[in-house]
């Protein structure tokens, strides 16, 4: 995993007792898994950061490595 990979991993959290100790992005009630379904819905990057402007660009390519991390099973560290 590269530096700019790690980053963005960066912006993933897990809190007990956030939205259920869901992953989250930056410790905001967000959860990941709602930025996959929004974009799998159909919804554009740019309609999802205009309809959530609480939520950066970066984000979103946050949540689609973590995704693909978890799919891979490749172990991830999450931020506090």
């Amino acid at each position: 995993m590269d530096a700019k990979q790690q980053e963005l991993l960066n912006r993933i959290t897990l809190i007990p007792g956030l939205m259920g100790g869901k992953p989250t992005i930056r410790g905001l009630r967000f959860p990941v898994s709602d930025i996959l379904e929004l974009l799998a819905s159909g919804l554009s990057e740019e309609e999802l950061l205009e309809q959530h402007p609480i939520l950066e660009k970066l984000d979103i390519q946050a949540a689609l490595l973590y995704a693909s991390l978890k799919v891979k099973n490749t172990a991830v560290i999450y931020a506090a």
